[in-house]
């Protein structure tokens, strides 16, 4: 039996369970927050006092925690991209509508609010030049991705898995950053976004593990397989206008990591998560291949810790075309 097989009979196995895990991590439509929650009202009278306050306030944020909030924003709308690639993925079924395919959609609505939420505050905020932001967004969906996972729901399983705690932490700091300097209601907003993240990065280590208890060699050499090419960034494509493909995203990342929002020592602690939470070291019952995948990835964190510790970050900012200069 192919691997592609084995695959696509193990999702199919799970299926069963995806409506409860769907309950268990998702929130009904009704119950959940909506941009308009953090957003001015523009029913009413007090509409424009409370943008003036948000402009305001934007004043007190430094400009690379602009170009980071930007970032974010613009890989929260590349949205359609994810989507379609999870939809791709052996074992969803989007013509039939299977379970895989419910989540899926119910996972990309809960998504689709956070770049509203965002891309609204950051038109209101009057930091930023929302053409060349706009511009941006659309090359990075035309330009689509390629994370390495090819249609295997085992590494794309892994892949979301990292992705939605690497965006916890972003958001998260963020937020941090924001409350420092005295915007409650954009930490607010940034917080509730990364509690979104915590929780479909619990649902995916889920489905990892469930599917360890059912095909644990292959598990472990789709975890080793993603850890040796490592986890590209959604947004590894970035790109202003008149830029080549990628051309901003490096520039970006020395940004987020200058200010703490991500860092290459949160890549590796997120790693570290994973073993844990999946409990690499103790797992027995190997074939060969598997063992020796395993031992590769129980060796890895402290060797990208060291090399973590000898990257130089660029002190002076770039001056991207999203945000004037302070």
């Amino acid at each position: 039996m192919s691997l592609k097989n084995i695959r696509l009979e193990v999702m199919q196995h799970l299926e069963k369970d995806v409506q409860s895990l769907i309950e268990k991590y998702l929130i009904p439509v009704e119950k959940i927050w909506q941009p308009t929650d953090f957003l001015p009202d523009s029913k009413k009278d007090t509409f424009f006092e409370e943008v003036k306050e948000i402009r305001e306030l934007s004043k007190e944020l430094p400009y690379d925690f602009w170009v980071v909030l930007v970032g974010d924003m613009i890989t929260e709308e590349a949205l359609p991209t994810y989507e379609s690639w999870l939809m791709d993925v052996e074992g969803v079924d989007q013509v039939e509508k299977n379970g895989w395919s419910t989540w899926v959609r119910h996972w990309t609505g809960e998504e689709n609010r956070h770049g509203d939420v965002l891309n609204k505050y950051l038109y209101l905020s009057g930091r930023v030049n929302m053409r060349e932001v706009e511009k941006t967004t659309q090359y990075l969906i035309n330009d689509g991705f390629d994370i390495g996972t090819d249609r295997d729901p085992y590494k794309n399983f892994v892949y979301t898995s990292f992705q939605e705690l690497a965006t916890y932490i972003s958001h998260n700091r963020v937020a941090k950053i924001a409350r420092q300097k005295g915007n409650k209601q954009l930490a607010k907003m940034c917080k509730i976004i990364s509690g979104d993240e915590m929780r479909h990065h619990h649902a995916y280590s889920e489905f990892v593990e469930r599917i360890f208890a059912v095909d644990p060699n292959q598990m472990m050499m789709a975890f080793h397989d993603m850890m040796k090419r490592k986890i590209a960034m959604p947004a590894h494509f970035l790109r202003e206008s008149g830029e080549s493909l990628g051309a901003a995203f490096e520039e970006f990342s020395n940004t987020a990591q200058r200010i703490g929002v991500y860092t290459s020592t949160d890549y590796v602690d997120i790693l570290q998560k994973l073993l844990d939470r999946w409990d690499i070291g103790n797992m027995t019952g190997l074939n060969e291949e598997a063992e020796k995948a395993r031992d590769y990835l129980m060796k890895l964190p402290p060797r990208m810790y060291r090399l973590s510790e000898r990257i130089k970050i660029p002190e002076n900012s770039f001056q991207f075309k999203w945000v004037d200069p302070a």
